[in-house]
């Protein structure tokens, strides 16, 4: 049986992510900078064949970090609320306001990647991150633990787009990068999944403070790590950050984002939710037209939307993402409100779907080389809107293999198998000097398609259930939310096959020659 050319397949490989040659060129530069102690010959000791990994491990850990505080509060908010004396307003406030500044300063802290040195801006955004997480752990009043919230998620939107550039820079492009950006991506949607397990842990053996001072001793060894094996990556030369960029960017995000969260408690047709959305998108549409014809060294280049992988992926990933936030929410209610799980048995309940998540972010950079990035984003929004569609079968007397588990593993595990590809297209085509941008956006598009997911889902919930509480009301609303993000999955797999590039033609024997 003849034996096929590993050099061929390689090639191959790479193909299946990219475009063209002229696409995966900036990675060599981009590699070379992130991390010249790499040796290039075969002889290179273990410890530094191991290092690019080491990278990978310490940005994972981050991005956890980060994504978990999304959610692992909400389990502590009755404990908070008594032992602060929180309104049940403040109380929607501690989620909101670490969501609406991570959402609002991300692409500012991706520029400020690129411009000002990838490993410096992780080192300070983990830095206020973990300083504001003693702050809000140790706070004695409503007001302290709101600021600290708020400082957290700006230090998450520094922090989050520099994980995933200081990965694709460490990694050169092929197989390889698309496993690597697969592990940020499952270790990304498991610190979501794992919020309502480890808050309640937490909040059951220790106290609601530990949901918040936790990040501490984790955050000082993610540090540590990134001291030591993280390597400095600046491709900004002497350029300058675009302030009225970024204020205008910033300044949309957070008002666009505040219009979303306020959703949920003034619902989508009153002056306080449709000023502030209003403003959003006024602000964003100057930011445009500034970064168009204004700026001589814009914040986010127009151009890089000009990419189709870019300007799709991004697209998909934030309809992807307004249904994963919705997932959890409502699988966690679901648990509690109508089958009787405590908070700690719900988070128990919930580990296989977040287990499930890992496992489809790791199996499709397997699959990339096969069935190339189009297609197996297209599979795994496929699979995703399976479960959705059964979880909306549910019932008030549910089981629970068929109503959490077996819908649960589909719904999360098409989730993870979908995203991988889509951070890979985001991140692997644009040139080296906009790596952080494109980190910047793929994961704005995430979290605010969450945020935006979320407030429709729970609007079609609450017009279902009418103001009833009982487990038969809730659960119709419930079913309700997961029919429509069955739909947009469905709809949203159908946009990936139409727009996502497809795979570049594999070369021939002819061809190479």
């Amino acid at each position: 049986m003849p034996r096929t050319d590993p050099a061929a397949d390689s090639a191959a490989d790479s193909e299946s992510v990219s475009d063209s040659a002229s696409d995966s060129a900036s990675a060599p530069p981009a590699v070379k900078t992130a991390d010249p102690a790499i040796p290039s010959s075969s002889s290179s000791s273990s410890s530094s064949a191991r290092r690019p990994w080491l990278v990978v491990l310490v940005a994972s850990a981050a991005q956890f970090l980060v994504v978990l505080d999304v959610s692992v509060v909400n389990v502590a908010l009755p404990s908070m609320r008594e032992a602060l004396g929180l309104t049940a307003s403040g109380l929607q406030w501690v989620v909101n306001v670490y969501s609406i500044a991570f959402a609002g300063f991300m692409l500012l802290g991706g520029r400020a990647a690129d411009l000002f040195g990838r490993k410096r801006m992780f080192v300070v955004g983990l830095s206020l991150f973990t300083l504001a997480s003693v702050a809000g752990g140790l706070a004695q009043e409503g007001w302290q633990l709101l600021a600290a919230r708020a400082v957290q998620g700006l230090g998450a939107a520094v922090l989050s787009p520099s994980t995933l550039t200081l990965i694709t820079a460490a990694v050169p492009a092929g197989p390889a990068r698309g496993r690597a950006v697969g592990t940020w991506t499952a270790v990304g949607a498991a610190g979501g999944a794992a919020g309502g397990f480890v808050g309640g842990v937490l909040v059951d053996l220790l106290s609601w403070r530990w949901v918040l001072l936790i990040n501490v001793p984790v955050g000082a060894l993610v540090l540590a790590g990134a001291f030591w094996w993280l390597s400095e990556s600046r491709v900004g030369g002497g350029r300058r950050l675009d302030l009225p960029g970024a204020v205008l960017v910033t300044a949309g995000l957070a008002t666009l984002a505040y219009g979303i969260v306020q959703t949920e408690e003034s619902g989508w047709t009153s002056a306080a939710t449709l000023v502030p959305l209003a403003a959003g998108l006024l602000l964003l549409a100057a930011f445009v037209a500034v970064e168009a014809r204004v700026a001589a060294e814009p914040l986010m280049p127009l151009r890089i939307f000009r990419t189709r992988a870019v300007s799709a992926a991004n697209v998909t990933m934030l309809l992807c993402g307004s249904t994963s936030f919705g997932m959890w929410f409502f699988m966690t209610l679901y648990a509690q409100n109508v089958l009787g799980y405590e908070p700690l048995e719900a988070g128990l309940a919930l580990v296989p779907s977040s287990a499930s998540v890992i496992v489809g972010s790791k199996l499709a950079p397997r699959l990339l080389p096969r069935l190339g990035a189009r297609r197996v984003a297209v599979l795994g929004a496929l699979v995703a809107a399976g479960g959705f569609a059964w979880q909306s079968t549910m019932t008030a007397d549910g089981s629970y293999l068929t109503a959490i588990l077996l819908p649960g593993v589909l719904m999360m595990s098409g989730i993870g198998l979908g995203s991988t590809p889509l951070a890979v297209l985001a991140t692997t085509r644009v040139p080296a000097a906009e790596a952080g941008l494109a980190s910047g956006l793929i994961n704005t598009s995430r979290t605010m398609g969450g945020a935006l997911g979320l407030a429709v889902l729970s609007t079609v919930a609450a017009s279902v259930t009418a103001g009833g509480t009982d487990p038969e009301a809730l659960t119709s609303g419930y079913a309700a939310a997961f029919r429509v993000a069955a739909g947009v999955l469905t709809a949203t797999a159908v946009v990936m096959a139409v727009w996502l590039p497809k795979p570049a033609p594999k070369a021939t024997g002819k061809d190479q020659k």
